[in-house]
């Protein structure tokens, strides 16, 4: 009887355990965000800004971090990722160029104690931005060995 209720426990632990390895992939993704680094067979620090600018780095508004969520849970496989148009260009590194069209607007001038209002006249412009890969999403060795412990310690506690 005990050998069966052992079982039962086992197939319990396999039928939740795509979710909790999800769970713990989203957990290590956004992980990187507090330490700014990937970390694979070793840890890679992200590269620094060149600009000084609010919050911290990759972090301004918090829309890409909050965004990394299971997308899909199966029995055999756990997809994580986010739907942000540039999470993928800050992932993996990519350049843009091209031209952009800028519509007439109003400018706020402050100099002084008198601000001021400027009317910038519709132009295009030329767009050239270079990402620096900053690695928050992907596969780890370390990311696997956390799993492979989680399960293991679940395993071992139902074994003993």
């Amino acid at each position: 009887m005990e050998f069966i209720n052992k079982l039962n426990t086992i197939a319990r632990v396999i039928d939740r355990a795509p979710g909790r390895i999800a769970v713990t992939a989203v957990n290590f993704s956004k992980q990187r965000f507090r330490q700014k680094n990937w970390v694979d067979r070793s840890r890679k620090p992200w590269p620094k800004r060149q600009r000084k600018d609010k919050g911290t780095l990759m972090v301004r508004s918090g829309r890409l971090k909050r965004s990394i969520r299971k997308i899909y849970v199966g029995k055999n496989y756990v997809i994580i990722g986010t739907d942000v148009p540039y999470a993928k260009a800050h992932n993996e590194g990519e350049t843009i160029k091209k031209k952009v069209s800028i519509k007439e607007h109003q400018r706020q001038i402050k100099r002084g104690r008198n601000p001021r209002s400027i009317k910038v006249k519709s132009h295009n412009r030329n767009m050239n931005i270079t990402f620096k890969p900053r690695r928050f999403l992907g596969e780890s060795a370390v990311l696997g060995r956390r799993i492979e412990m989680m399960l293991y310690n679940d395993f071992k506690k139902i074994l003993n």
